[in-house]
């Protein structure tokens, strides 16, 4: 039986809070059995799962669920379900993985549905499942995310273990706001790993053109210090390593969240008479350009650790709870194309920042007129997308009379 959205979390926007757990030393004993239980489980399931060669989520499921349910007598009914779903979607999204048994670490986070997490939103006590029966567990945290899940419709839920402390990240439902129009063009974004974003409008962000190198200069000081910590071995280092870890990609969250706050403030920015600018963001489509673009052994570390996709995805939802028209276009010579008289040649970037067009004499930077042509490539496919019939091209939308008829020529 497939299983479908309700009604309320089709038409509303997805967002995730967290809340901290308070158990007691007894209860997080055994909330730390119940996560090891079930990374457990998810491994033996992965092993087995890779050597028969079965990934789908409902032929995963008939293969060992009686099999994991016999050989790990603590997991419950519906905590195998949900490993065996875990299992499947980790080979669904990682085509690489089925290259090798998918691994999951013994701290991993574990996913709790409905039937094995409910919230008493009074008290704040969360019902939680283990292996040695469900804890009622009190929770904590944010002003702004208790309300979350005290007022709107709730998801699954993480249940993380970081560092002594015992998290719970709850996925909820937002209402929609009402869609506006880009009347008036859009925002375009350039992203790059010299400069992280630069806008149409000539903005800049984090810094400016001059001064926008900190972060980079930031993360080869963290890539040195980890160097130098490794190749020490000390308990001492270790240690250190330990204290390091996951700080640059914190670093790099924090970044990338207020680089996407600010593209949809600017694009929802009120005019002097209280209405909005009505423009939309658009950004480049850049799918698989780590795979397309050659970089030297010293730009591989820069290339591969560029979080392109991340703000993407930061500025879509964001923009998607204010109501913001958000597209993506091709990136194709966006860098290299003039926007006024719209030439295109290599020769227009006589250097990395520079541009100059050969036909025109339009020079600028040439980020700065990247993000241009990204805004007026979403003017275009905005239209195309959503008023098909100034295309002249037949769509599904049209009337079957007004398609141009179908050619009877040689049958």
């Amino acid at each position: 039986m497939t299983l479908r959205k309700s009604a309320v979390k089709q038409a509303g926007c997805s967002s995730v809070v967290q809340v901290r757990l308070t158990p007691t030393p007894e209860q997080a004993v055994r909330l730390a059995a119940a996560v090891a239980v079930c990374n457990t489980a998810a491994t033996y399931a992965s092993r087995i799962a890779w050597e028969q060669g079965v990934f789908g989520q409902l032929a995963l499921h008939r293969l060992i669920y009686r099999h994991l349910r016999d050989h790990f007598a603590d997991l419950g009914a519906q905590a195998t379900v949900r490993t065996i779903a875990r299992v499947a979607d980790v080979y669904a999204n990682r085509r690489s993985t089925r290259k090798r048994a998918h691994v999951f670490r013994p701290h991993a986070a574990v996913p709790y549905d409905a039937r094995m997490i409910s919230f008493n939103r009074d008290a704040r006590i969360a019902s939680v499942w283990t292996p040695a029966g469900r804890i009622h567990v009190a929770y904590t945290g944010r002003d702004s995310d208790l309300k979350a899940i005290a007022t709107l419709p709730i998801g699954e839920c993480d249940l993380i273990e970081r560092n002594g402390l015992w998290l719970l990240q709850v996925a909820v439902t937002l209402p929609r706001p009402d869609f506006a129009e880009p009347v008036n063009g859009f925002l375009g974004v350039d992203q790059g790993t010299a400069n992280l974003t630069v806008t149409s409008d000539g903005e800049v962000l984090p810094g400016t053109i001059e001064n926008n190198g900190h972060i980079r200069g930031l993360r080869d000081r963290r890539h040195r210090q980890r160097r130098r910590l490794q190749a020490k071995g000390t308990s001492a280092a270790r240690r250190r390593l330990r204290t390091l870890a996951g700080r640059e990609s914190r670093m790099m969250k924090d970044v990338n969240h207020q680089i996407s706050k600010h593209l949809v403030r600017k694009a929802s920015v009120l005019s002097a008479h209280g209405a909005g600018t009505g423009r939309g963001i658009a950004m480049e489509r850049l799918d698989g350009i780590r795979g397309r673009v050659r970089a030297s052994r010293s730009q591989r570390r820069t290339l591969h650790g560029w979080a392109f996709a991340q703000q993407i995805t930061f500025t879509r939802y964001k923009a998607e709870r204010a109501g913001i028209a958000f597209t993506t276009v091709d990136p194709a010579y966006t860098s290299q194309t003039c926007p006024r008289c719209g030439h295109v040649t290599r020769l227009n970037r006589p250097e990395r920042g520079t541009f100059r067009c050969r036909s025109c004499d339009l020079a600028g930077h040439a980020d700065h007129i990247a993000a241009i042509n990204i805004a007026n490539r979403g003017v275009e496919g905005w239209g195309a997308i959503n008023r098909p019939h100034a295309t002249g091209l037949p769509s599904a939308r049209r009337a079957p009379e007004s398609k141009p008829q179908t050619s009877t020529r040689g049958r």
